[in-house]
């Protein structure tokens, strides 16, 4: 973990846009008028993908993929012009919120700027051509950072953003040696020290098959060193398989406290049911009360929290990268209300130096989680397929409220009756 990471950074809740299906416009303009929604969700911080231009060559779908990127110092004209984007993120201040933006530094697109300027800079296949070492990445083409005049390049490109945003969320970080990130943190931090840092870690069977096949890879212990934030990727696999019933809750369960053993004591995993590389969770969870209750479970969760463009709404299909696939708002579901409440909870009630602890009642799909720091106790308990059923708690028998509905909770002979909803108790 790197050493002056916040831990109030736990208590964030980012907002993830792409800007092309943000809004039938797709433009940095049309994202200002929506600012007030997206803060009333609770929103800390702003996370735009990738903004910058798009390549052409071996591009994907109509449109190409933000990931495929042509020049990382400017904004990509379909959304607006650089200025169009810094009146953006002055907005964005203005309301109290902060904003990071998405930097790919594992490759570009075939055609980018570099490629033609520096092609010095990229990964050569056997046959001496330009390629990548991940096959299905048809669009992209790799740096190569045995070169280290790449990385000067690159940490300027960071510098020069930093003096605009608040922060970079890292595409494939692990894929980026871990002492180039260190160092554009120390040279970033000369310009802009509280500038946060949240990187894409990747799946723990990606990361096993890439050193497999002699991909550099770091893990996600040794990418503490140099970021605030990482992704909770390291237990994602066992979440999709409880989500499709080929493990238990307990087996899950068990993940977030292996989390917390093994990581830094500051550190921070940012927590999502869905994002854009991963399907919807409502592609799996159908019933509103479920829905209701994984979205709890979330915030419960230690660590930061994020927010997909259209979960509130949700949204049941994943948005395409590769073309116009503005995400409905129609759906008959809004949960804004909920994610609001939720976020007062999560930094009213819960505190960013907790311990955390989870286990599982598995007949009944039900997780109890306990965070405490000494100084108050907070249980959350959460039926992921609503279920009733009586749960064992570690708190005095007696009354409580629950910090989500409001109404009185009785703890008899160390249970609690679970009704379906979620239950959030602070002793």
């Amino acid at each position: 973990m790197a050493k002056n990471t916040e831990i109030s950074l736990r208590n964030k809740v980012i907002y993830s846009i792409y800007v092309r299906n943000h809004t039938n416009d797709g433009t940095f303009n049309a994202v200002a008028d929506d600012l007030d929604r997206i803060k009333l969700l609770g929103t800390d911080i702003i996370w735009f993908m990738p903004i910058h231009p798009i390549g052409v060559k071996n591009k994907k779908g109509s449109l190409g993929c933000p990931y495929a990127n042509k020049d990382y110092r400017t904004t990509n004209p379909e959304y607006g012009t650089m200025d169009d984007f810094k009146s953006l993120v002055e907005k964005i201040h203005a309301k109290g919120m902060k904003c990071i933006i998405d930097v790919v530094y594992n490759h570009t697109s075939p055609d980018s700027n570099l490629s033609v300027e520096h092609p010095e800079f990229f990964y050569r296949k056997p046959d001496g051509n330009f390629g990548n070492k991940v096959g299905d990445w048809s669009d992209i083409i790799d740096l190569d950072y045995s070169n280290k005049e790449l990385w000067q390049y690159q940490i300027d490109s960071l510098v020069m953003w930093a003096r605009i945003v608040d922060g970079f969320r890292c595409d494939v970080a692990s894929f980026v040696p871990v002492e180039f990130w260190k160092q554009a943190r120390e040279a970033v931090a000369k310009v802009n020290p509280d500038c946060i840092w949240l990187a894409e870690s990747v799946h723990s069977s990606f990361n096993v098959f890439s050193r497999k096949s002699g991909i550099y890879t770091a893990s996600d212990y040794e990418l503490f060193d140099a970021f605030d934030m990482e992704y909770d990727y390291d237990i994602r696999e066992v979440f999709d398989k409880y989500l499709k019933g080929e493990t238990t809750l307990s087996n899950y369960m068990d993940m977030f406290n292996y989390q917390e053993a093994i990581y830094p004591q500051n550190y921070d995993k940012m927590r999502c049911l869905e994002n854009h590389d991963q399907p919807r969770i409502c592609h799996y969870v159908k019933e509103k009360s479920d829905l209701e209750n994984y979205t709890a479970f979330l915030y419960f969760l230690k660590g930061s929290t994020l927010i997909y463009a259209g979960q509130e709404f949700g949204c049941d299909e994943t948005p395409s990268l590769f073309d116009k696939d503005v995400f409905p708002r129609n759906t008959g579901i809004d949960l804004s209300n909920l994610f609001a409440k939720l976020d007062t909870i999560k930094k009213t009630v819960l505190d960013d130096d907790d311990y955390f602890r989870a286990d599982a009642d598995d007949e009944n799909d039900i997780a109890i989680l306990e965070r405490d720091n000494n100084k108050s106790k907070k249980v959350g308990i959460f039926s992921l397929k609503s279920k009733s059923a009586d749960v064992k708690v570690d708190l005095p028998d007696g009354d409580y409220k629950n910090e989500i509905s409001g109404e009185t909770v009785t703890v008899s002979n160390g249970k609690v009756h679970c009704n379906g909803k979620t239950i959030i108790i602070r002793k």
